[in-house]
């Protein structure tokens, strides 16, 4: 593959592997056919492991390459790329949004209120005041979009939190990064997408 289509080092790209897709891998190195990865420990995949490798490759869309596992040193794995290519079309993974209402729901706890930092019909990242969450959980997710609502089954890829300390020390701030589930109803997947795909138009728009 040519290095103009290799995705630039110390970017982030999604990667498929046993069905589960984790949305932020950072690109150590993508060199030849050739990729060095690094992720949470908990979505490191086995060696010798078939995965699917998304990057953005503008102005084209994504690139989706299949490849498989050659090596395995903590966080970090080596993956060969193999066969052709595929060139996605940018509306199947458009991204965007930003201050949409989220509730978290999940069995024997109260609903959780927070906001939207950014979405797509895959994942979600958002943010919450106060609530025990971590890597892992199981959850449903139902998003304001408009005059519509959607909702998704999902798992808590990456949790942070901070407790405030200035001016004065005050709740604790988490950000939570989402995946949805693989079986979602693709109606749902759409209508976040043209939810995006028209703010971004009317932002736009605004700007010209």
């Amino acid at each position: 593959m040519s290095a103009s289509m290799l995705p630039p080092n110390g970017s982030i790209i999604e990667m498929t592997s046993y069905g589960e897709t984790v949305p932020e891998v950072r690109v150590v190195q993508a060199s030849g056919t050739r990729f060095t990865l690094s992720m949470a420990l908990v979505h490191v995949p086995p060696a010798q492991s078939p995965v699917e490798l998304r990057w953005a490759a503008p102005p084209r869309g994504r690139m989706s390459q299949p490849g498989h596992v050659i090596a395995v040193d903590g966080n970090r794995i080596e993956v060969r790329i193999t066969g052709q290519p595929t060139v996605l079309q940018s509306r199947s993974f458009v991204r965007g949004g930003g201050g949409e209402a989220i509730t978290l729901i999940r069995p024997d706890r109260e609903p959780a209120h927070g906001l939207v930092h950014d979405m797509s019909e895959r994942a979600v990242r958002a943010h919450f005041t106060d609530i025990d969450l971590e890597d892992g959980e199981e959850m449903v997710l139902r998003i304001a979009l408009g005059d519509e609502e959607v909702a998704f089954a999902a798992t808590a890829l990456k949790v942070s939190s901070m407790l405030q300390q200035v001016p004065v020390e005050g709740p604790r701030s988490v950000e939570m990064v989402a995946v949805f589930a693989e079986d979602q109803d693709e109606t749902q997947a759409k209508v976040v997408r043209r939810y995006i795909m028209r703010h971004q138009l009317m932002a736009r728009n605004r700007g010209s």
